[in-house]
């Protein structure tokens, strides 16, 4: 006989049975809780299979999703005082958005156990690295793939304290597993789905605040954000990207002189 119960993988509470759908070609388990809003899978045991490929073929939406995502961080940067700040892209995949903001002027790493870095080699974060505490942590489109989201979201916070998520938010009540693209069932690496009061939750259980759009963009603070300057500066975001050119020098010339010349010492010793 199945469970009708799970501990909620969000806040530790029960979560109740909610209905079995298909993911790849399994039938899966879905729990809800009533304390958070979380809803999960039941323990994905299939992610070996998921993760054959680590970013899956339907992502069509990669390339102009970070994009988007290089105004957002600019922006939010912009909103903290921390134009001059470091960032740290979490499950950063290829090393796209960490490109893009280094050729804008970031100061931008990527981390990420999973993916192999394509496209920003030689700018990984580490946990230990001896360098000034980042200004932000990002975590696009990829809390819906964490199996342990507490557990993810108390490392980000070890790195910084402000973290700027992306992740679409689940209506209430859940919508059925087959009317809704976000589940996605073709590739089963989402895991997890949140409401905001998840967030909430989330973030008040490290001290922290959360300000939102209320639909797939989300920014837990050391200091409390009012909502309507996070809209505005969202709202403005193409502007301010146009007047921080004048404030932030690219670093694509200065990384591909450095990662030249590390490249010829590492050749003179190996001679």
């Amino acid at each position: 006989m199945h469970k009708q119960e799970e501990a909620c993988r969000a806040c530790g509470e029960h979560a109740r049975y909610l209905w079995s759908g298909q993911v790849l070609d399994l039938q899966v388990r879905y729990f809800e809780c009533r304390q958070c809003g979380y809803v999960q899978t039941e323990s994905p045991h299939w992610l070996e299979r998921a993760y054959a490929a680590a970013i899956n073929d339907s992502d069509t939406g990669m390339m102009k999703r970070n994009i988007r995502n290089a105004q957002v961080v600019l922006t939010t940067l912009a909103m903290l005082g921390k134009t001059n700040g470091s960032v740290v892209d979490y499950a950063g995949g290829y090393g796209i958005l960490v490109r893009l903001l280094r050729d804008k002027g970031v100061n931008a790493l990527r981390m990420d156990r999973f993916c192999e870095n394509l496209l920003a080699r030689g700018f990984d974060y580490t946990l230990h690295a001896q360098v000034e505490k980042p200004s932000l942590v990002t975590a696009f489109e990829a809390f819906e793939h964490f199996s342990e989201p507490r557990k993810e979201l108390k490392e980000m916070l070890t790195i910084s304290h402000n973290v700027l998520l992306s992740t679409e938010l689940i209506a209430d009540p859940a919508p059925p597993h087959d009317q809704w693209w976000y589940y996605g069932r073709e590739h089963g690496q989402h895991v997890g789905f949140f409401r905001y009061r998840t967030l909430v939750h989330l973030a008040q259980a490290h001290g922290k605040y959360l300000v939102s759009d209320r639909r797939s963009l989300h920014l837990i603070t050391a200091q409390p954000v009012n909502p309507l300057v996070w809209k505005a500066f969202l709202k403005s975001k193409a502007v301010l990207q146009h007047l921080l050119r004048f404030k932030l020098e690219s670093k694509t010339w200065s990384d591909h002189i450095d990662i030249a010349e590390a490249a010829c010492d590492a050749n003179r010793v190996g001679h």
